[in-house]
């Protein structure tokens, strides 16, 4: 069974670092979403479901691994430890850096350079007659508005992946006609009256 990456120590300098944040997301997804038909084939144990049948050799085309059912109990387990808490680990670093990208930075190191900038187009004369170019002025983006962009931009793929992983899981494991998301909410229930 796949082992999940460890949920980074969540801090403001570690939203910040795009390539931190970006490795983490990348990792989860490629650890659990990224394989979920080996992780669902490695559930199956081979002759324990039903023995060996001598006539189903005379078959031609006999039905492919990765369209077996898996054992209820193998796929209820698998959800519950690796599914989804990669999942809810994933949930709470976009959540969490979301809240970062709202909130003020006083420590924005560009904070000077931008408002210099910002100063220097107020007092630039712009002759567009002369120069059609010279009114264009493209002021710098903050960092929390860039890591919110990001974090809009991760929350997309973050849906893409876990439909497209459900579905999957849904072929081989009975997922009760649930969404992932109503599926997750309700692991989040169940492991917080643990």
């Amino acid at each position: 069974m796949s082992r999940i990456p460890e949920q980074p120590r969540l801090t403001p300098q570690f939203c910040f670092n795009q390539t931190q944040l970006r490795d983490f997301l990348r990792i989860s997804r490629g650890t659990v979403d990224d394989t979920i038909s080996q992780n669902l084939n490695a559930l199956v144990t081979p002759g324990t479901s039903r023995p060996f049948d001598p006539s189903s050799t005379a078959e031609r085309a006999p039905r492919p691994v990765h369209k077996r059912p898996i054992e209820p109990a193998a796929c209820e387990q698998f959800k519950n430890r690796v599914l989804f808490p990669s999942w809810q680990s994933r949930s709470d670093v976009l959540n969490y850096c979301a809240g970062v990208a709202t909130s003020p930075d006083p420590d924005d190191p560009d904070h000077v350079l931008r408002e210099v900038e910002d100063m220097r187009a107020r007092e630039r004369m712009v002759n567009e007659r002369l120069d059609p170019y010279s009114g264009r002025y493209f002021p710098r983006e903050a960092r929390t508005e860039a890591l919110a962009s990001l974090i809009r931009n991760e929350r997309m793929v973050e849906s893409i992946i876990r439909s497209r992983t459900w579905g999957l899981v849904g072929e081989r494991c009975d997922n009760g006609g649930t969404d992932y998301d109503a599926a997750l909410n309700e692991w989040r229930k169940t492991e917080g009256e643990r």
